[in-house]
């Protein structure tokens, strides 16, 4: 048996804040306990307000516990790093710079020679399927491209983890499932570990290879789904509609619980 340390680790975390407008004291984790392995795509469902983005911004660094810890590779996380890159749902895109600008931003900063900044950037423009547009601002870009420009900022700087918080809510249906297409395959090509939060438990099966459930607040795991599906997968066929009913029921008592307290 190894004894080598989970790559990513929580440890009975619990995590309250208090509340701005309200003035009380809220309960958003309690005694989350959780490894994913390397390489792993795992995405993160429960009715709104649960603590999906909170535990989305411990493994971050944005926020820290208020007990327990959030471990990488082994070594407690403290901090934002470089290692972790975070894809929100806004498009997180410097306005006054074109596309390629955008891209190449973060490996300029970190003082890599203009020749290196330069091939990275094309060979990550490439892969989120942009070559063409480089010299285009974002208010010349659609949502989905603008999106995909967000995607390669973030990838361009060879993350260990791709942190995605509803990356493609405010997408129309259809440039949605493009981009669900265009992750699944960067991530087949880059085997990146991916934490994704979002509501769709469509989403979460298409994508996943772990799907964790989540309780409404507190945010408790309900259930940790393994997806065993061939991809790429078909949303209309039996075994894929068998999980998504599972996860729908499994949610369903949560999502009224959430919705009796004002979460959902």
């Amino acid at each position: 048996m190894s004894n080598q340390a989970p790559f990513i680790a929580f440890r009975n975390v619990y995590k309250s804040f208090r509340d701005a407008r309200e003035g009380r004291l809220v309960h958003a984790l309690d005694n989350i306990s959780l490894e994913i392995e390397r390489g792993a795509f795992v995405t993160v469902i429960g009715p709104s307000g649960c603590g999906k983005t909170t535990l989305l911004n411990l493994l971050a660094g944005f926020e820290r516990p208020s007990s327990g810890e959030v471990l990488l590779e082994g070594e407690a996380i403290e901090r934002p790093g470089a290692d972790r890159g975070v894809v929100f749902q806004e498009y997180a895109l410097f306005p006054w710079l074109t596309l390629r600008q955008n891209v190449e931003y973060g490996p300029r900063e970190r003082g890599i020679p203009a020749p290196r900044v330069r091939e990275i950037t094309d060979r990550t423009i490439d892969m989120v399927k942009l070559a063409g547009a480089e010299n285009r601002y974002p208010h010349e870009l659609s949502g989905g491209m603008r999106q995909r420009a967000a995607i390669a900022r973030v990838l361009v700087n060879d993350p260990k983890i791709l942190l995605m918080d509803e990356p493609f809510a405010a997408l129309d249906a259809q440039t949605r499932a493009r981009l669900q297409q265009e992750v699944a395959r960067v991530w087949m090509e880059t085997r990146k570990t991916v934490f994704f939060v979002t509501h769709s438990v469509e989403e979460a099966v298409l994508l996943a290879d772990r799907v964790i459930a989540m309780t409404a607040l507190p945010g408790r795991l309900k259930a940790d789904v393994e997806i065993k599906l061939p991809r790429p997968r078909d949303p209309t066929s039996p075994s894929f509609n068998d999980h998504r009913r599972e996860l729908e029921n499994l949610l369903r008592d949560e999502i009224i619980i959430g919705a009796a307290t004002g979460n959902a």
